[in-house]
């Protein structure tokens, strides 16, 4: 059993069946998780990555393009 890692609640799953870098989702705060472990398991919360690759830099400079 593990729990999640954003609100701790128990997470039911077949923990031989996963494999490092697959995802899901928690049943209770329906946060995106992702295996980062399988020995012991361990999850991550995924949410907010994309923004995190963004590069804000590139994006300004087309507004001012566009102006």
């Amino acid at each position: 059993m593990v729990n999640c890692p954003v609100c701790d609640a128990e997470i039911d799953i077949e923990e031989d069946e996963l494999d490092e870098g697959d995802l899901l989702t928690c049943d209770e705060c329906a946060a995106e998780l992702r295996v980062v472990g399988v020995d012991p398991l361990e999850l991550e919360a995924t949410e907010g990555e994309e923004e995190e690759d963004l590069d804000y830099g590139e994006e300004e400079e087309e507004e001012e393009d566009w102006k």
